[in-house]
């Protein structure tokens, strides 16, 4: 099982700054499709839109307690990477091709087996709202070595919260859960395939 108490700290420090957000920014969120998740206790793999910070602290509240796949060298970091170090995260570096796919199957599997979903933003990068990224493999390719279900995602944080901008906006953030994939005996292209098509076109109702 996940490591409950420190995961009550990192939810209680996500809604606080969920709520900084709401009563200082005027920056609120509502959620789309939450009977879409998968029952309790059963392992699900995240994958989701990356377009600014504010959906890293805001998705520890909506979903079980999540372990991110993120760049290695975020972990040097002083203080922040420290930080990072107690979510559990799975490290890789990306330059590193079928290693970094290694390292994700690996890693995932034994988050998964721990009691954590596991939340990959498949584009790599934050991108700017109206813009596409290539949806890399490395989730889809955890997702069809484990038989684990997929949950899109798809927001528009980045239209209030843009990347790297001090200035952020008033209003509502969406964020649509899309039904649960499944992946059992499906290759991974075509489980990234199917992510791509539901976010983007979540995106562009959005």
């Amino acid at each position: 099982m996940a490591p409950v108490p420190r995961y009550r700290v990192i939810r209680h420090w996500a809604r606080t700054m969920l709520v900084v957000a709401r009563y200082v920014l005027g920056i609120h969120h509502r959620v789309e499709g939450l009977e879409h998740l998968p029952a309790p206790g059963s392992p699900a793999i995240v994958m989701a839109k990356h377009q600014s910070a504010w959906e890293t602290i805001a998705f520890q509240c909506i979903f079980p307690p999540l372990s991110f796949v993120l760049k290695r060298e975020l972990l040097a970091i002083p203080f922040f990477g420290w930080g990072l170090r107690l979510i559990s995260p799975i490290a890789i570096d990306r330059d590193a091709g079928r290693e970094a796919l290694k390292d994700i199957e690996q890693q995932g599997a034994d988050r998964l087996a721990k009691g954590f979903w596991v939340l990959i933003f498949p584009e790599g990068t934050r991108v700017k709202p109206g813009e596409q990224g290539k949806y890399n493999i490395g989730g889809a390719w955890l997702a069809a070595r484990t038989g684990v279900p997929v949950v899109p995602v798809a927001h528009n944080a980045g239209r209030l919260w843009p990347k790297n901008a001090f200035v952020k906006r008033p209003g509502e953030i969406t964020v649509v859960i899309g039904p649960a994939i499944a992946t059992a005996g499906k290759k991974a292209s075509a489980i990234n395939a199917e992510v791509e098509a539901w976010i983007e076109a979540e995106m562009a109702r959005l």
